[in-house]
């Protein structure tokens, strides 16, 4: 008789309003290290805290995740994914996401105007990648342009990203008179930055080491990065030039097929709120993507961290998502055929 209560007693908590059951689970894809660190950390272990709801998580790079939610389609792996604003488009073309209800979403009626990237996926935090150089290494260059990474006097100094030249490929056409869409205009020019170039990164700890030796003492890199070498005691400088600095914006998305939106949107809301914005900001020293977040002012002050519509306007050179997305491919292909051979 004892057990038989023990076990009716069990069920009734288990059937109660906001218990989490194993069936609830919340899975996120994220990339791996420092970034599922820190989502797990500071919205991750809150929305648990608030729900009940344990989350686990996928990690793998950026194009890897892609192509398995392509595979899996219907069937998600994940309930809801972090990527940039660009591939998350190729997620929406392939019809991977739910459309969201922002009215679900309370703390998105704060979100700034640059975070609403398309009726699937909404910006989370944002960087830039910029001009960064090490000031003990190079001492004549304040890079007021990006014109100014074409100086021979940077001949072999020079690293950028290889995974993405999506940059200097719209800077490159900006300098020649064009733009994203234009991006033909700037081949001439990019072609004349090649002796410049010392190496191509494939990653955030290969920019890192690069930076680190001395190697290539100037790179096209992740705002987030050169902070955090700065604060580790490497001297970089961080510069905007004054055409901007290239912005990239991460997102959140609502996997199609994901059998727990209700809980997706609580999670999404409670990596919008107010609080969990300026912690994300500290921890990764990046902007915030809704207007009533309270950033650091020591933060807040940093080189690619945005906090003012003013800066929004006069700082960042915004490629349209959509049209990197459409273009990623192609670019990839010219800058691999035309630059890095």
């Amino acid at each position: 008789m004892k057990r038989m209560w023990m076990a009716l007693g069990a069920l009734l908590l288990a059937l109660a309003p906001g218990a989490a059951t194993a069936q609830d689970k919340l899975v996120v894809s994220v990339w791996g290290g420092s970034w599922r660190d820190m989502v797990n950390d500071i919205i991750a272990k809150r929305f648990t805290a608030e729900t009940g709801v344990p989350v686990e998580f996928i990690t793998g790079g950026t194009i890897d995740r892609l192509n398995k939610e392509r595979l899996a389609k219907g069937n998600p792996e994940s309930d809801i994914t972090f990527t940039t604003s660009h591939v998350g488009w190729l997620y929406a073309n392939d019809g991977l996401y739910e459309k969201l209800d922002l009215s679900k979403i309370p703390n998105a009626a704060n979100l700034i105007e640059q975070a609403k990237i398309s009726p699937y996926h909404i910006g989370t935090w944002a960087y830039v990648y910029t001009i960064g150089y090490r000031s003990d290494l190079i001492k004549d260059e304040a890079f007021a342009s990006w014109a100014d990474l074409w100086k021979p006097s940077l001949k072999g100094k020079l690293a950028a990203p290889d995974f993405d030249p999506s940059h200097l490929i719209v800077v490159s056409a900006i300098l020649s008179g064009g733009d994203a869409a234009t991006w033909e205009k700037g081949q001439a020019k990019l072609k004349e930055l090649k002796p410049n170039f010392k190496a191509f990164y494939t990653n955030d700890a290969n920019s890192q080491q690069l930076i680190a030796n001395g190697e290539t003492p100037v790179q096209v890199i992740l705002s987030m990065n050169a902070h955090y070498m700065a604060s580790e005691g490497v001297p970089i400088r961080l510069v905007i030039p004054k055409e901007g600095a290239v912005l990239g914006i991460d997102t959140v998305a609502i996997m199609k097929g994901s059998k727990k939106a209700d809980l997706a949107y609580k999670f999404i809301n409670v990596a919008l709120d107010p609080q969990v914005q300026a912690e994300v900001a500290k921890f990764k020293k990046g902007s915030p993507m809704v207007t009533n977040a309270k950033v650091d002012p020591e933060i807040a002050k940093l080189p690619g961290v945005f906090t003012t519509p003013e800066q929004w306007s006069k700082q960042a050179i915004i490629i349209d998502h959509k049209l990197r997305a459409e273009k990623t491919a192609e670019w990839r292909k010219w800058f691999a055929e035309n630059i890095m051979n």
